[in-house]
């Protein structure tokens, strides 16, 4: 153990040696200079605000500036990191009344810009600046209207030194969404002040790049992640509606993008109505976005019953979704959970099987638990998950992946069928883990098949399959301890299990972005008595 931290020290080292040389290089004047480097050409194109309303929160009741004191704004650095944040990347300023002093809030951009004129790393960070440059040019009708020239000219001068620097710093950038901003920022910047050659062709090859890196043929997030694909759809249509609004034709490359997505979109929301707590998702509730997208003309459809690692079966009342798609590489995987096999269940629009969520909260401990294979409706075997994973500076990467076997899915009138394998639990156990998941719709019923399959003699393991459930629902074991019924507000479920034993037990509920609660969960436990072991479970409607 000593060993490999030391190795991974010597291994970090030169890392460390050119970061340090390379903060120095940002904070010298050579580097200023050559950020200062602009073209002092006129804003052409400005950009509607409300063109961002699927990415930001606007306030219910708008802010006037006027009670605002911009007198010490700027001056306290000891403000916490994200009240920092909110301030310095200026989406506030979305929040503003437009009735507000012009001059005023003119007065605290001319402020921060004397404050902040050469690179700094906290306030210069690359997604704050990004950010910022939208925020500012976005908000033009008070930041530029009615703007006597020397403003303009410093105004338009820092919008083009910021973007000088992002187009430096973009390809150090280790985080791919902070990227997708970055891009978004250079390419508006291109729009508003017709820069084709320095900016806006410079972005539009980098989104090329990234989408070649982060999409795979189908046009799924290779991460696998469903947030991450809503976050990458957002972005496009954004900057396509700003190529539409500036009059300049859309590339070719943007539409097809978000076709593809927008593919992907269509089958993990839009055709079930539902978040799925898998591989970094939390609640979202979408229906702004759909009606953002109704908005500005856009319509997906996907009646695939498999796409991007993920089976969906679904009518007007019921919806089953399960992970039978195999683990994204290493280096993307710090969203996925070790989930595999897991599924989830909707009747008429509540969640009756839920997983866990993920947890995104500064406690890395969480964070980490939110991975495991225990925060899903799937089986676990002697209390380990089916794939491992290893902190990597600030993430929980995989460590090693499993492979899917085999998988079969069957949509008919009266009969669906959702069944995969995988090798998860091969190398330590010799087991193949199988699952089958059949829903008869004329009874409401679910027969559940969990087998575990021995290669070699490896008898008496323990195993425990998870069936988790929303903090909402109330959970009660019939006096025979035979069955547990399932209240889902107006709705009666009972689950059996006629082999193996059944229990309730309390869990940990990460659905909601940033926090965590208390949930229960339905277990089926016991023991591998046999190199061939069904376990079978059946959820009826009552």
């Amino acid at each position: 153990m000593i060993l490999r931290k030391l190795l991974n020290f010597i291994a970090q080292f030169p890392g460390d040696i050119k970061q340090q040389f390379r903060n120095i290089y940002l904070n010298s004047n050579f580097y200023d200079k050559k950020i200062s480097k602009i073209n002092n050409e006129e804003l052409i194109y400005k950009p509607s605000p409300h063109l961002l309303s699927s990415l930001i929160k606007y306030q219910t009741q708008k802010i006037n500036v006027d009670s605002i004191s911009e007198e010490n704004l700027w001056e306290n650095e000891n403000t916490n990191n994200d009240n920092f944040k909110r301030l310095n990347n200026f989406y506030w300023f979305f929040s503003l009344d437009l009735k507000s002093s012009r001059k005023k809030t003119q007065k605290i951009v001319s402020d921060w810009i004397t404050k902040n004129h050469k690179y700094n790393s906290r306030s210069w960070e690359f997604d704050l600046t990004s950010k910022r440059i939208i925020a500012w040019l976005s908000n033009h009708s008070l930041t530029l209207e009615q703007a006597d020239k020397d403003y303009l000219e410093i105004f338009n001068g820092m919008i083009q030194k910021q973007t000088n620097h992002l187009i430096g710093e973009i390809n150090n950038s280790k985080n791919t969404n902070d990227k997708i901003i970055g891009c978004a920022a250079i390419i508006l910047v291109g729009l508003s002040y017709k820069d084709e050659k320095k900016y806006l062709s410079y972005g539009l090859n980098l989104l090329k790049k990234i989408s070649n890196t982060e999409f795979d043929n189908y046009g799924f997030t290779k991460s696998r992640s469903i947030k991450q694909l809503i976050f990458y759809l957002k972005y496009f249509i954004l900057i396509r509606e700003w190529f539409k609004e500036a009059q300049v034709e859309v590339p070719d490359s943007i539409n097809e993008t978000i076709f593809y997505l927008g593919q992907g979109y269509a089958f993990t929301w839009q055709n079930i109505k539902s978040d799925i707590l898998m591989n970094g998702n939390n609640i979202s509730n979408n229906d702004e976005f759909d009606h953002y997208l109704r908005r500005f003309g856009y319509k997906f459809k996907n009646e695939n019953k498999e796409f991007g690692g993920y089976a969906i079966l679904h009518d007007k009342k019921i919806s089953i979704a399960m992970d039978v798609g195999e683990p994204p590489s290493i280096s993307s995987s710090a969203e996925y959970q070790s989930g595999s096999l897991s599924f989830e269940i909707n009747s008429n629009g509540k969640k009756l099987i839920s997983n866990c969520g993920y947890y995104t909260g500064n406690n890395k401990k969480l964070a980490q638990l939110s991975k495991s294979t225990a925060t899903h409706s799937t089986l676990i075997l002697d209390d380990n998950s089916s794939c491992k994973f290893e902190k990597i500076k600030n993430d929980y990467l995989l460590k090693n992946r499993l492979k899917i076997l085999k998988k079969n899915i069957v949509f008919e009138k009266n009969y669906w069928k959702i069944s995969a394998s995988h090798d998860g639990y091969s190398k330590k156990y010799n087991a193949i883990h199988e699952r089958d998941i059949e829903y008869y719709p004329e009874q409401f019923k679910f027969v559940g098949t969990d087998k575990l399959l021995i290669k070699k003699s490896n008898l008496n393991l323990k195993f425990d399959i998870r069936f988790h459930l929303e903090p909402n629902i109330k959970l009660m074991k019939t006096q025979n301890n035979k069955a547990i019924l399932i209240e889902l507000e107006d709705e009666g479920w009972k689950f059996t299990c006629d082999n193996f034993n059944i229990g309730i037990d309390n869990g940990l509920y990460f659905g909601n972005k940033n926090s965590y609660g208390q949930n229960q969960n339905i277990f089926i436990s016991g023991i591998i008595n046999s190199n061939n072991e069904n376990i079978t479970w059946q959820l009826n409607k009552i």
